[in-house]
């Protein structure tokens, strides 16, 4: 490769910033009067009434998780459509859109940089390319771009958006990017917008909580966007982490539906805090010479001001997270399914986080999808954590693999450790 790549890569490639993770947030409304909304119970959809004769209360106490995915209310009340325990509101995904940088980074690339060549890392892996940020590029840029498709795809104008949630773990601003992204986009309504810090799980994790956001609490129309700049911790000189990552953004317009309509049928959401010694990126202390003055209380002393701290860069167990997604993504997703009354033969397709082609494989394996039903564009990629998802489901659409009405198995996992599985429906 020509000498002015080679000095890009390197420009690009650089230690990662002190960006910080945003810690997520959970905002949750509900309609000051309202005769229905729905209710989740561990994944399971069931509706709810509310009204002089029901309360959701009563109603609530005899959910049980070994029941049918919607549980018939008493027979003294009636859902809007005239069936029991029909939704009333439902969801569904009407539009996606994904953005990429323009610097490609190639496994021949990276192997002038640390000691690895193309067989090595695509055997292991399945990735021969991945997408870095790079001069005046950034994530919140990459984002809007996505957001931005994902809207006119569904024909909804940016006045008309009603909440936008930012899947990342790499924002742009200690206290959160998605208010920018409301602000670039033009959202004249002041829509709100925050973050979730999920990692590699965010964008499921993103879809569920946009569909809680509509079942309870009146939205409309929900922009779902996963981003991530991972190239900017990671160690480009550990060869066991600098080859899987890459940054991207993906976007998904999901909207409120009639129940009969919806597109989400169950779910299932984990996290394991025991595993983050696994995979991680830790807060550390920054050196510096700067003098400290000691101050004295109850016969202590401690230093002021407080030391400066970063964030490290990924430290990863790749054995253990591979053994870990290996167990816990396919016994998700069969979980979703039986929640969802579905078998795997029910599914079109299977889409999950791009982490590794040998982790996609052993899962399609374990739920009986043959190849020709897996969605994954890895190796052109890479890993980019919360993106991955909502980038595969874009090309997919936009090829025409995937149809409206198509049958999606989608699962995350990663850092936290967290996992999380849907079944849902395009279009």
């Amino acid at each position: 490769m020509a000498a002015a790549v080679s000095k890009a890569i390197t420009v690009a490639l650089t230690s990662p910033n002190n960006s910080t993770c945003f810690q997520s947030k959970r905002s949750s409304f509900l309609p000051t009067t309202f005769s229905e909304t729905s209710c989740y119970n561990k994944g399971k959809i069931v509706a709810c009434r509310s009204n002089a004769n029901t309360r959701v209360s009563s109603v609530a106490a005899n959910f049980n998780t070994n029941n049918a995915v919607a549980e018939k209310p008493a027979a003294s009340t009636e859902t809007k459509s005239g069936a029991g325990g029909r939704l009333s509101q439902g969801c569904k995904l009407i539009g996606c859109g994904s953005a990429v940088p323009n610097l490609k980074i190639s496994n021949d690339d990276l192997a002038q940089i640390v000691d690895t060549d193309d067989d090595w890392i695509h055997k292991r892996t399945g990735i021969r390319n991945r997408r870095v940020l790079s001069g005046k590029d950034n994530l919140t840029s990459l984002a809007v771009d996505a957001a931005k498709k994902a809207l006119q795809m569904a024909e909804v104008e940016p006045d008309d958006v009603d909440l936008i949630l930012m899947c990342t773990s790499t924002p742009e601003d200690l206290f959160g990017s998605a208010p920018q992204i409301q602000k670039a986009l033009g959202c004249k309504n002041n829509p709100l917008a925050y973050d979730i810090t999920a990692a590699c799980s965010g964008f499921v994790l993103g879809l569920v909580s946009a569909a809680c956001h509509i079942r309870g609490g009146g939205f409309q129309n929900v922009l779902v966007i996963g981003a991530d700049s991972l190239s900017r911790y990671v160690d480009w000189t550990d060869r066991g982490t600098c080859i899987l990552f890459g940054d991207a953004a993906g976007a998904v317009l999901v909207q409120a539906c009639d129940g009969n309509e919806d597109g989400l049928f169950a779910f299932d959401v984990h996290s394991d805090g025991d595993g983050q010694r696994h995979l991680n990126a830790s807060m550390r202390e920054e050196t510096s010479d700067e003098r400290k003055v000691m101050f004295g209380s109850n016969g202590s002393t401690v230093e002021f001001p407080p030391k400066p701290y970063s964030y490290s860069c990924i430290q990863m167990n790749g054995k253990e997270v591979f053994r870990f997604a290996n167990k816990v993504v396919p016994e998700s997703i069969e979980l979703s399914l039986e929640k969802a009354g579905l078998a795997s033969s029910d599914i079109d397709w299977l889409l999950l986080h791009q982490a590794n082609q040998r982790i996609i494989d052993g899962v399609a394996n374990r739920l009986n999808i043959p190849d020709e039903r897996i969605i994954s564009n890895l190796a052109n990629y890479g890993n980019t954590s919360a993106a991955s998802i909502p980038l595969a489901l874009d090309e997919a659409v936009r090829s025409g693999k995937v149809q409206p009405g198509n049958i999606i198995a989608a699962a995350g996992f990663g850092a936290g450790l967290t996992w999380a599985s849907a079944i849902l429906r395009w279009g």
